[in-house]
């Protein structure tokens, strides 16, 4: 069997070392070459053909930003982003996704947790994900990046939708999913007769700066959610990273709670998390919707929501950057809908009828 090859780009000799480690401590792959910055990877690029690419974002002679445009403009391949926990390191790791990054790892905010068991299974598990990915063109999205949110005057307080609203809508979605989220929640009417939560496998920071732009290029309202907070109609909350969403009754409202327990599914927030709490509501009027993503993180949850007669939709296969949640949902026998990445929110919108 061929190994994946994989060409590291960062600027720091120690951090090449540390992730060409990392990388070679998996049997079934190899490290064709390293590279110190964006124009040096561009040239290692056409002469070792890599499989995947990581790709540090901050660099001197030319960024991992300007690098990537580059790449999926002239010969796309999967690219995975080395992210700093910073505002301005998530902003340009979101910037990344919608360029056409696959994914993105977050720099260890210490030396001595740079190399940790965990760090090297979440990056080795990314390339084995990219590896799999067939870019073949570029691909062309709506960019979130050309209507920055400072664009549009909307309230940053708790949005005025009624509180009593015919569907709770469920979406769940990982890998490929901060690229599918802005295909499907900017499409959604203002005026909406529905409540919408949802999780991206993400870590904390990154899930505020996805839900800002998101409300920035939506008609309803997107927020990170916050424990407390009351689903309004027309709005839609992120679980924050690092905490599973769950939603509870009170007073005959949906309410939001955060919960800091284990990982679900190996995951936090974890989307099964979120839709086990949807099935202990016990109602009928549930939409859940499984997006692309790797592994099996929802289908369980969606078995349970569906028990209760939800109506749910799975991403195809063609559309989704990872097949992995939709297909493990789809295999349980629970979808009533596998539809195209374009076509969900319309999807979604006729579900609304039934």
């Amino acid at each position: 069997m061929m190994k994946i090859k994989v060409l590291v780009v960062d600027d720091s000799a120690f951090m090449r070392k540390v992730i060409s480690d990392m990388v070679l401590s998996d049997p079934m792959m190899e490290v064709v070459a390293t590279a110190k910055n964006g124009q040096d990877a561009l040239q290692k690029i056409s002469t070792y053909h890599p499989d995947v690419v990581t790709l540090d974002i901050e660099m001197p002679v030319m960024d991992g930003l300007s690098a990537l445009k580059e790449i999926m403009n002239n010969s796309p391949l999967p690219v995975i982003m080395l992210s700093s926990l910073t505002k301005k390191g998530a902003d340009e790791t979101l910037k990344a996704l919608d360029l056409g990054a696959i994914d993105f790892i977050t720099k260890p905010s210490s030396l001595i947790k740079v190399s940790t068991p965990e760090v090297r299974d979440e990056l080795l598990g990314k390339i084995r994900a990219a590896s799999k990915v067939k870019i073949t063109q570029p691909m062309k999205r709506h960019t979130i990046a050309e209507r920055p949110v400072t664009q549009h005057l909307k309230s940053t307080a708790s949005p005025k939708g009624s509180t009593h609203f015919k569907k709770l809508i469920a979406i769940g979605t990982s890998t490929g999913g901060p690229r599918a989220l802005q295909e499907v929640v900017p499409l959604f009417p203002k005026d909406i007769d529905a409540g919408i939560v949802m999780v991206q496998h993400m870590p904390p920071g990154f899930t505020k700066s996805l839900a800002e732009r998101l409300d920035g290029m939506s008609q309803i309202h997107v927020k990170e959610a916050e424990d407390g907070d009351i689903i309004r109609a027309g709005c839609a909350y992120l679980a924050p990273g690092d905490s599973h969403l769950k939603v509870y009754k009170q007073a005959g409202q949906y309410v939001i709670k955060l919960d800091n327990g284990e990982r679900v599914s190996g995951h936090k927030p974890s989307v099964d998390a979120m839709m086990y709490s949807i099935a202990e509501l016990n109602e009928r009027n549930i939409i859940g919707v499984i997006m692309t993503g790797m592994g099996a993180d929802g289908a369980n949850g969606l078995k349970a929501v569906k028990a209760n007669k939800a109506y749910v939709i799975a991403q195809d296969e063609a559309s989704c950057v990872v097949f992995g949640m939709p297909k493990s949902t789809i295999k349980l026998g629970v979808v009533d809908k596998v539809a195209s990445l374009s076509n969900i929110t319309n999807e979604i919108i006729k579900a609304m009828e039934v």
